[in-house]
């Protein structure tokens, strides 16, 4: 939903009225909290609902741990994305960069700290997730109101609680641009987890979740049009397109593959090939 201010904030600072821009950002905090704290259950109740859907209790009750631990993480993006699209629509996307280096830094030492040393585990990689995340929320906050942004940020408004109406439309519009989109893989999981051999199927999604990114480098020129179209505001007519993509074609093609032809994730032989890999 942040996504909002691509549009407004992109079309204020061509338009030099930078004084909105602050307080469109403030709105955009409004509205965001808001929809987190509804969707505060989702968390809460993650592992009733995971078992609804039919996912493994075990599987099921280990994600709802996870789950209300990720609950500051959930809040974290309350601000951070506002605050990195407030940023990059005034081309200051070196300061979104740095704070962002720092992060990894910080991130990268603290995992080997408290999971490999001190041996936290799961747990302990979630909160340090939290911590990595509030960083980067942090300093961007710090920058934007100690001086970093003097035309575009002068202060908190009272003027944010108004026009609120118009700024959640646009805001649902990406919000639903977006989440047709992350949706997919998420239903991707799901159907996974109700597939044979569910926990090795889950494995190997999630190895090849981390490994996709890469693939976007062959992409990226879509990822660009999207951009536009955001700026633009037609975040109805990219989710539509979403919806033709992955929903229409996308997920009815893993329905058929999965459970027509049986050809799963290829778990199995993809853990063969590991152990090769790992032994030789």
């Amino acid at each position: 939903m942040a996504s909002a201010l691509e549009t407004l904030c992109g079309q204020a600072y061509g338009a030099k009225k930078y004084s909105m821009m602050g307080v469109y950002l403030q709105r955009s905090w409004i509205i965001l909290f808001i929809c987190s704290v509804l969707l505060l259950p989702m968390y809460i109740f993650a592992t009733p609902i995971l078992k609804v859907l039919g996912q493994p209790d075990d599987v099921a009750e280990q994600t709802g741990l996870v789950a209300i631990w990720m609950i500051p993480v959930h809040f974290a993006f309350t601000f951070q994305f506002p605050l990195q699209r407030f940023l990059q629509s005034q081309l200051k996307n070196a300061v979104v960069a740095w704070v962002t280096l720092v992060a990894l830094i910080v991130h990268i030492f603290n995992n080997w700290f408290f999971v490999y040393r001190l041996k936290l585990g799961l747990i302990g990689a979630v909160v340090i997730s939290n911590i990595s995340w509030w960083i980067i929320v942090l300093g961007m906050f710090g920058y934007t109101i100690c001086g970093g942004c003097p035309l575009t940020w002068s202060g908190f408004s009272t003027e944010a609680f108004s026009g609120l109406w118009e700024f959640l439309k646009l805001s649902a519009a990406s919000g639903v641009m977006l989440c047709l989109e992350n949706w997919y893989y998420r239903i991707l999981v799901l159907l996974t987890g109700n597939l044979k051999n569910a926990k090795i199927a889950v494995d190997a999604l999630a190895v090849w979740y981390t490994l996709s990114p890469f693939s976007n480098f062959f992409s990226i020129d879509f990822s660009v049009i999207r951009r536009v179209a955001v700026g633009s505001g037609w975040q109805a007519y990219v989710a539509y397109i979403n919806i033709g993509c992955y929903y229409i074609i996308g997920v009815p093609l893993g329905i058929v593959m999965g459970w027509v032809f049986h050809l799963g994730v290829m778990a199995e032989k993809a853990r063969s090939r590991m152990k090769k890999l790992s032994s030789g």
